[in-house]
């Protein structure tokens, strides 16, 4: 009975190989086994204290990102289903775990800087700073689910489609990816105003 004690998601992707490959994100992405669920609504009070959230686990998180415009929110069926259909796309089209995908396109889309405003006296410029390792999972995440939901939206492909699609590219780095396009101006802009 070897096979009951191993959880996968949705029953078929397992955690056991997934690898954070960047030190910095070890902690704020949840693939650990430890953490592993078969389906990404665990219904867990991830919003109650500070840094909780770093504990949800990945799946979730790009669930209830894609809940986002007021016509979807509260549908985290809806949005399961469509995280389901992109893994089975993402394995179709790599023929690798989906779940490694999803890792390396949110380390590969937060970005490292950013540039704040610094305003004295109506003089308002902008300020490079480093982006927190929490901030740069949350903002890769928003990211990716923004880019894929103005793929799908009046055209004929589907969201998992284009869900596939963007994380595919932006694991791989490639700049057809909407979110690496903006990380990529982010830091130009950040670089700019060191």
């Amino acid at each position: 009975m070897a096979y009951a004690n191993e959880v996968k998601l949705f029953g078929k992707w397992s955690y056991e190989d997934v690898e954070v490959n960047d030190m910095s994100l070890e902690d704020y992405i949840a693939v650990k086994p430890k953490v592993a669920v078969y389906m990404p609504h665990t219904a867990g009070r991830y919003q109650a204290k500070r840094f909780r959230k770093a504990q949800c686990p990945i799946a979730e998180r790009l669930s209830c990102s894609l809940m986002m415009h007021g016509r979807n929110n509260g549908k985290k069926l809806m949005t399961n289903r469509i995280v389901k259909h992109t893994f089975d796309i993402i394995h179709l089209l790599t023929d690798q775990n989906p779940i490694q995908i999803l890792v390396d396109a949110v380390i590969n889309s937060g970005p490292r800087e950013d540039a704040t405003r610094i305003g004295s006296a109506g003089v308002v410029r902008r300020q490079a700073v480093d982006v927190s390792p929490l901030r740069r999972v949350n903002q890769a995440i928003w990211l990716l689910t923004t880019g894929a939901r103005e793929a799908a939206f009046r055209n004929i492909k589907t969201l998992p489609e284009c869900l596939a699609d963007e994380l595919i590219n932006a694991a791989k780095g490639s700049s057809n990816s909407y979110a690496i396009k903006k990380k990529d101006e982010i830091e130009r802009v950040a670089k700019a105003n060191r």
